[in-house]
């Protein structure tokens, strides 16, 4: 199997995580938005990736400008999700603090 259809296939799976993830009323939004933006840096490689064969003929990992380009999506897909995810823990500790202070009292 190439490793272009395995790409193209491990896309179903990932879908499928995306669709309970967003119905799970405890995923935070911000990282929701970040584990989408992922679809968004795929979307954003597989041209970049066509355009650096036809243009340089290369892999898209041998054209550095084009190739960090399409990364920084990548990036800034992670950086929403540990965004989300960090907000949300410091939301539950927010949330347990007072409730522990309204126990004591």
């Amino acid at each position: 199997m190439s490793k272009e259809t395995l790409f193209g296939l491990s896309l179903f799976p990932y879908l499928g995580f995306l669709w309970f993830l967003t119905r799970s009323p405890t995923t935070p939004r911000l990282a929701l938005i970040g584990f989408y933006m992922t679809l968004v840096f795929v979307a954003v490689t597989i041209p970049a990736g066509i355009y650096a064969k036809v243009k340089y003929g290369a892999e898209l990992a041998n054209v550095d400008w084009l190739h960090g380009s399409a990364e920084s999506f990548l990036t800034l897909s992670n950086i929403l999700v540990v965004l989300g995810f960090r907000g949300a823990i410091a939301q539950h500790k927010k949330s347990r603090q007072s409730s522990t202070s309204v126990k004591a009292s």
